[in-house]
Order: structure tokens, then sequence, then C-alpha cells
């Protein structure tokens, strides 16, 4: 009876994409499979079943360059996909091998062939129990257990990439043989490729054999042994972990491999939320809601686009706005009119002010309004308190002490990167503390005082009436970062409430409702100073940004946002203060009502806030412990969220009393430690 090989290939892996047609030493994975099968002699033909998804064209015309024989199939039912192809080719014993193996062995093979035919079985692999390194698996079995899969399989069976594994399950009346790894702890070895870590591990190990692609299982024991912590890079990855891994969870494997930090903002890190949990992608956002990469919506209950978003994902009138510039084009020779439009605007909002600049992040606008501050005033030392981005300017606080900064921004951040030529250069005080930052003036020759109006507290008027004050005596430019506050309380800078005016002021995150637009505004004094500067950018002329704050302002001012989402903020914090009371467990409620946050009190204070995301996400709401709110948000939505947490708020107040475990009703790491702020 022949025996043949049916190698499980496709190009669209969530974690690590295009993996069958990535190169070895030069040659593709699925060249260097098909290689070392050949070298099988109890095979007859070996063949590659894909899909007929567009995205396997690339691996089936390679295919036909190697002239190797190929079935295309079901995409997702992989159980007909290897049915039809052993139908199509007449295969009666059936070898499975998939295309993530580029180690499996010849030999293996042929020794559970003649295994097969001596138990006359009709299921044989060394799947279960799994004593092989993950990576050399091997299935054999009849096409007529094939074929009566075919006709029995359940969906999920067919869903399984396994093929039969599932199906055998819960049909027994077959022969199964199981086989057992002659080496001890060889299933600890994982050989397979699913991440990027993987494959440098693979890699490493032909390399140690170049040129001899043929070598097997009991030369790479060998090699294991002699080079123990090769093998330990992709130790942490259990076996079979991808059938549990939604897309979110294997899209963020991936991204850590290839970008720095797993992603961009580390306010948006899932592992500040619910680690190996949180969904961390979407799909669509609208209004206050978000599709994650399964299509699963979720109310955002939690930070909004980290405050970018007061009228609600996608608003419709901000959208049509730069849908239109788009087709007048986003960027030319010449400049866009609208960057002078948005200039009038917010300088008739903010009278005080006389001229504007603008960027598109809120790290950039701190550091040009630094660069204008210390040009304004020829003196280069920032007393600074809050948190103004990732510059060189900021982080050299802690180039003295790495504490220095723990209050702003992370406890014991390293300024690995930044010049030590900076140390000395900022100080850090603390919101509150006028003798601190008088300090700090006396002893250094301070030329900025930066700091954010309010931090996780209501602003302190007294307290930035004496800093106001003593920025006049000593000549000190004072800047406002309101990249958070601002358009939260009022239209433009909360200093405007407060009346206590500032000699710059920066706004962003809210001004453009998601798209990327920030702006210094300053008075002519100052900003003049600034003009032999070289402060300029090419993406800063770009016309989304501009047309996208100008359409914002306009429904700010007309829907009255900072009225509105204030107000709700009020309501959240009324319902946290009742279910504290209710439950009997002590919060701390700080910040403004539009970005209130609280603190559960108790030395398990960071497993309860995981918890609740664990448990808010089971209904349909991402959420911590804090809210940004925008005027997609309503009391619906509220009091949805509201009965949800008295829920939570319940079993927390139970583990409180010691009724309940949190370490067992919790199911994934705690989140880890996130800004000391509210952003």
């Amino acid at each position: 009876m022949s025996a043949n090989i049916i190698i499980q290939a496709r190009l669209g892996s969530t974690r690590l994409p295009g993996k069958v047609l990535r190169k070895i030493n030069g040659v593709p994975v699925i060249e260097l499979i098909y290689k070392r099968l050949k070298k099988c002699k109890l095979v007859d033909q070996i063949i590659v079943a894909t899909s007929t998804n567009k995205d396997n064209d690339d691996l089936v015309n390679f295919l036909k360059l190697k002239k190797i024989k190929y079935f295309r199939g079901n995409e997702k039912d992989v159980l007909s996909r290897f049915f039809q192809a052993a139908k199509k080719f007449k295969f009666k014993t059936v070898i499975r091998i998939t295309a993530d193996c580029p180690l499996v062995d010849p030999k293996i093979v042929d020794k559970f062939i003649k295994r097969f035919r001596e138990e006359k079985a009709d299921y044989l692999s060394n799947c279960n129990p799994w004593t092989f390194p993950d990576g050399l698996d091997v299935e054999v079995f009849t096409f007529n257990l094939l074929a009566k899969a075919q006709k029995k399989a359940k969906k999920k069976h067919r869903l399984n990439g396994g093929v039969l594994i599932s199906f055998l399950r819960e049909n027994k009346n077959f022969k199964i043989v199981n086989v057992k790894c002659s080496y001890k702890n060889a299933s600890k070895y994982r050989l397979t490729i699913d991440e990027e870590i993987d494959l440098k591990l693979i890699k490493n190990i032909y390399e140690g054999f170049k040129p001899n692609i043929y070598f097997g299982l009991d030369a790479i024991m060998n090699f294991a042994k002699k080079n123990k912590n090769l093998f330990k890079i992709n130790s942490q990855i259990k076996l079979n972990e991808g059938s549990i891994l939604d897309k979110s969870q294997k899209l963020w494997r991936r991204a850590n491999s290839i970008i720095l930090g797993g992603n961009s903002l580390l306010s948006k890190n899932p592992n500040l939320f619910l680690p190996n949990k949180w969904p961390t992608y979407f799909s669509k956002a609208k209004g206050c809601r978000i599709w994650d990469l399964n299509k699963k919506s979720y109310f955002d209950m939690s930070l909004m686009g980290v405050g970018t978003n007061i009228l609600g994902y996608s608003n419709k009138h901000v959208d049509l706005a730069v849908k239109k510039s788009i087709q007048n084009g986003n960027m030319s020779t010449l400049n866009c009119a609208e960057e002078v439009q948005l200039a009038e605007r917010l300088i008739s909002m903010h009278p005080w002010a006389d001229k504007a600049k603008f960027a598109r992040t809120g790290g950039e606008a701190n550091a040009i309004a630094i660069r204008i501050a210390r040009a304004a005033s020829k003196r280069e030392k920032v007393a600074f308190c809050g948190y103004h981005g990732w510059h060189d300017w900021y982080l050299s606080a802690n180039l003295k002490s790495k504490s220095n900064l723990d209050q702003h921004l992370l406890p014991g951040l390293d300024p690995l990167g930044v010049p030590k030529s900076l140390v000395n250069s900022s100080f850090g005080f603390s919101y509150g503390d006028y003798e601190g930052l008088k300090k700090i003036v006396d002893k250094e020759n301070i030329g900025v005082i930066k700091m954010e109006v309010c931090r996780n507290t209501q602003p302190n008027i007294n307290f930035l009436k004496k800093v106001r004050n003593l920025a006049n005596k000593r000549n000190i430019v004072l800047i406002f970062d309101e990249c958070t506050s601002g358009f939260r309380q009022s239209f433009g800078g909360l200093h405007k409430n407060l009346k206590i005016i500032p000699d710059i002021v920066i706004l962003g995150k809210a001004l453009g409702n998601g798209y990327a637009i920030t702006a210094i505004l300053g008075k002519e004094s100052v900003m003049e100073g600034a003009k032999k500067s070289f402060i300029s950018s090419t993406f800063w002329t770009e016309r989304i940004g501009p047309t996208a704050a100008l359409k914002t302002l306009e429904v700010m001012e007309k829907e009255k946002t900072w009225e509105q989402i204030t107000t709700l903020g009020n309501k959240l914090i009324k319902i946290w203060k009742r279910l504290s009371k209710k439950h009997k467990i002590k919060l701390s409620i700080t910040g403004l009502p539009s970005l209130a946050k609280f603190t559960i009190i108790s030395e398990n204070s960071r497993a309860y806030k995981t918890f609740i995301s664990q448990e808010m996400l089971k209904k349909g709401f991402l959420a911590a412990n804090g809210v940004y709110m925008s005027i997609a948000h309503n009391q619906k939505i509220l009091d949805r969220y509201a009965n949800n947490l008295d829920e939570i708020f319940h079993k927390i107040s139970e583990c409180e009393k010691d009724k309940l475990n949190i370490n067992e009703i919790l199911k994934y790491p705690i989140s880890h430690v996130p800004f000391s702020r509210l952003n």
C-alpha cells in the first residue's frame, strides 16, 4: 500500500505572515521541508495542500516554479481540503506534515509508516501525548478514516488545524497508535516556526550544520546539549499556544518581534490593562464603540483614543471635512490656507496670544515650546511639573537620579540615550509645592517654567497665581502644557476659566478629534524670540490636521462639548461614590470630571484594577479605573456600565473580607505599572 505526504501550508499566518516562503540560508521554508521529505524511503508522492485564497497565489507560483505538486481547497475547512486532495491524487495512506516544521525528520516519517503498517492502524501520531520536540509532529492515517471524518465531522472539527485529532476524540471506534519519543524531555524543545523568535532559532540551527540540510533528530539533540542557551530563546512559548490565542494576541506577539516596544504609545500597551487578553487592535471605531479584529464590539469606558476624541470616534462632520480636503490634495509645494485660518481661530479664542506654531504631536509641540522659551529667556534651565513627552530636554531630569521623574512619568525611568551633557538642565517640582519650585529658581538660573494646569487633582488656583507672579518677577517664561486639559472644561485652555495667563500654551489631543494636530500659542514678545531658531518640519504643513481642527472647533462650539463631558463625568463620579459606599470599598477619586479616575485603596489595588478590566471585557466594555468622556457617551451607557461595575465591586468587597481570593478569580497576569498620571 502506497504512502503519500500532504504538506499543509498557507501564507496567512497571523503571528508570522508568509512564513512558509521565509528563507533559511537562502532557501524558502517550504522548499527545505520538501527537500528533506524527499529523503523518505517509504513515500511515493509529496504534495502541498493550500487554500484557494488569493493570499496563497505567491506560494502556488513558487510551487509551480519548483515543479512541486499542489492542491487548493477551502481555507477554513482544513479537513475538507485534505480529503479532496487525497481523493484527487488517489492516496490510500496519508501522512500529514505542516509547513511550520522545517526540521521534519524523514527517518521518523519512515519509522512511523512502517509501524503504522505493522500495527494495521487507522491513525498513528506522536501528538498525544506530546513527547517529541514541537515541530517534528507527524500524523499517518488511512484514506478511509479521512473519508469517514469528512462525512461525519462537525464544524468545530473541520476548523481544527490537526485535521483528525479533535474528530477522533469524539469518535473512538478506530485503532489509534500513539508514538513516544526515545529522548527524555525532548518535548521542551520548540523547533516549529510560529513567531519571529522561532525562525531565528531555526536559522541558527541550520547555520550550525551548514551546508548539510538533512540532519535529523539525533543530530539536533546532540547540538542542543552543546548549545543550551540558544534553545532558550523561544522556550517561553507554550505548546500549541496558537490555538488559544485570538487574532489580536497573535498580532501583538508579532508586533513585539518587529516594533520597538511592541507599539508606538505606552498608554496603549495591552499589558497596562489585561495582559494576554486585552483586545489591543481595532478594526473599526464609531461613537464610543470599538470593534476588535474578531469583529466583537465594546463600549469604550477607558482612554477614548487617549483623550483625542471628545466628539466620539469617526465624527461625521470632521471626517467629511477631511475627506473633502483629501480630494483636493493633502500636500503640495505650496502651503495650505487652513493653517492661517486655524491660527486666527485659536488666537481669537485666546486673546492674550499673538502668534501660533503648529505641529502634529504633543511631544514635539512640547519640545518646540521649550526651544522658543529658551530662545526668548536666553537661559537654558527648565523647571517643570507634570508629564511633557519623551524628548531629551525632559528625560534629562533623570540623568542625575533615576527617581527625579517618578512623580511625573515612570518610576525609575532610565534616561538611556539622553546626552549626559544635559545633566542639571531640567528640574522637576511637585504640583502645589510652591516652596519647592522657589528653591529651584533661587538655586538655578531657570529660564523656563513648564507645567500642566492640573494633573490628578482640581486646579490649585492659589498655587498657579504664585507661579505666575514668580515667573513675572524673575523674567521666566511660563508654559502651560494643556495637551490633555485643553477643551475638557472650557472652549480652549483650562487656564481661561482660571484667568491665569501663561506666556505659551500648548493645545493638542482633542483639537483634531483623532487627527494629528497640536498648537503652540504665545505672546508676541516670547514667540518672536525664536525667529532665528530653526523650527521646521515637512509634515507640519499637511492639510488634514488643520482642516480637522477647524471643523472640530466648529462642532465643539455648537455642541458646547466641554459642558456635556463635564456633566457626564460628574455623573460617573457619583456612580463610583455610590458603589464605593454600597460595597464599603475605599476609593480615591482624582482628576477633572471629564477625565476622572479612581484607585481602590488596598494592597491588592492593581489586582483589582486588572480584575475590573477582565470582567468588564466579558460584558462588552473596555474599562479599567479611568475614563476619558466624550459626547458620544450617554446616560444609557453609564447605567449599563454601573450595573456591571456593581457586580464586580461586590466580588472585590468579598475579596477584601477574605470570602473570595482575588488570585483565584483573576485569570490573567496583573497589569503592569502605568504612568503615574491619567495619560
